[in-house]
């Protein structure tokens, strides 16, 4: 066979992804069942023509209902879920998607930061992604927030409502990622 018969290699992509250790039996909870105030955020992860998307991974990181981080990147001090008040309160939530695509976990209504609407980031893992996707989930019932977001007033307004979770019950939240195509959602570069 000459050299000149071999074509390129083609582009390496992740996955799908070794999971072993990566999700835990809690990991969807990042307050315990029965935790008042806790509300579930349920959605579909689907890919460019719609499909569910079965492997991949959510993860979330929030501050907590005051709006404070048990870390000492917050510029106000770190403040642990005992001082807040939320002591099963963790910040921090990792699901897989099942096999049709869905996503849950259960958590707590975050406050605003300074300046900023309150606000859950998520990262999203998939078979194809070189690289994690970002994006933010907003929520309707702050609305006056919403409209002074520094991060939602730079997103086109037809756009603005991929970043909005929509009620669906007491409690209950839907926030569907759509990873490509018509109506894909905002994701932020980091």
């Amino acid at each position: 066979m000459s050299e000149t018969s071999l074509g390129l290699t083609p582009s390496q992509t992740v996955g799908p992804y070794l999971s072993l250790g990566l999700p835990w039996p809690d990991g969807p909870d990042v307050v315990p069942a029965g935790t008042p105030g806790a509300i579930t955020i349920s959605g579909t992860v689907t890919d460019g023509t719609g499909a569910a998307t079965a492997d991949a991974m959510i993860e979330t990181w929030q501050a907590d209902p005051a709006g404070r981080f048990d870390h000492p990147d917050d510029p106000r001090g770190a403040v642990s879920p005992a001082e807040s008040g939320h002591p099963e309160f963790r910040a921090f939530g990792r699901t897989p998607t099942d096999d049709d695509g869905n996503w849950s976990i259960r958590t707590l209504l975050p406050g605003a930061l300074p300046g900023q609407a309150p606000h859950i980031d998520v990262s999203v893992f998939a078979r194809g992604l070189l690289d994690r996707v970002v994006t933010r989930i907003y929520f309707p019932e702050f609305a006056d927030a919403n409209a002074t977001d520094p991060l939602l007033a730079v997103v086109p307004r037809d756009r603005r409502h991929t970043l909005i979770a929509v009620p669906d019950g007491e409690g209950r939240y839907r926030f569907d990622v759509r990873l490509r195509g018509d109506d894909e959602t905002v994701f932020l570069q980091l």
